[in-house]
């Protein structure tokens, strides 16, 4: 199992837009390296869920139903999307700053790469996220 964490501005796709649908596609991907990873993405790997630029903070987690095919949303095939079931609202959500301050986690590419979209995290770091959401 591969563990990952997809980021999305809360006014575009929030958490609850994920619920409400019951299945999510991660549409409209536009970067090459996040485009690989979800081409990594295999059935049943989790995923943390994060909203960018508000609130900036783990909210949930989700797993993969559907491993990747082409983006529905546009006619070049070198894009692609995965489908996203949710698991768990966390009880406490976890912000970029309780992420940064935390020795554990500082090479993890929310901390490092930023703006990357759909991202890999080691088990160890998701266990230590999901960790602090239910502290």
């Amino acid at each position: 199992m591969n563990y990952w964490l997809v980021k999305s501005e809360p006014f575009k796709y929030s958490w609850d837009h994920l619920v409400k649908e019951k299945t999510g596609v991660w549409d409209g991907v536009r970067n090459y390296a996040a485009r690989n990873n979800l081409m990594a993405m295999k059935l049943d790997d989790l995923v943390l869920f994060y909203h960018s630029n508000e609130g900036k903070e783990v909210v949930g987690m989700a797993k993969v139903s559907k491993e990747h095919y082409p983006d529905p949303t546009t006619d070049d095939p070198r894009w692609v999307v995965v489908e996203l079931v949710p698991v768990e609202k966390f009880p406490k959500t976890v912000t970029l700053e309780q992420v940064k301050a935390d020795s554990r986690l500082q090479h993890i590419p929310l901390v490092t790469q930023s703006r990357l979209s759909v991202q890999p995290i080691g088990k160890a770091e998701f266990d230590i996220i999901v960790g602090m959401a239910h502290e």
